[in-house]
């Protein structure tokens, strides 16, 4: 019976809002444990997804030196340096 303890030592008003900030506590600590869970899971996912197009951009890197040595024209040595992480390569 420490509830009626409590609510006779401050008040049922104070009472009250101590239940409810408990239970907003409780509610909002269950709902954002269940977010960091679901984030740390897209992380991995967005990890994976930038392992890929590093890939694919050196592979088109790759494509684009091929193809110029094959055609005959100076490869874009700007784009092949940018591609190393000094900057964006791609030319959008």
């Amino acid at each position: 019976m420490d509830i009626f303890k409590l609510i006779a030592d401050v008040g049922f008003p104070i009472a009250g809002a101590i239940a409810a900030g408990s239970f907003v506590f409780i509610a909002l600590k269950f709902i954002l444990n269940g977010v960091a869970k679901d984030i740390q899971g897209l992380e991995i996912f967005i990890e994976a997804l930038d392992n890929r197009v590093q890939t694919m951009n050196n592979d088109l890197i790759k494509i684009d030196a091929l193809l110029s040595y094959a055609v005959g024209v100076k490869a874009n040595v700007d784009r092949i340096a940018a591609n190393e992480g000094k900057e964006d390569s791609r030319r959008d």
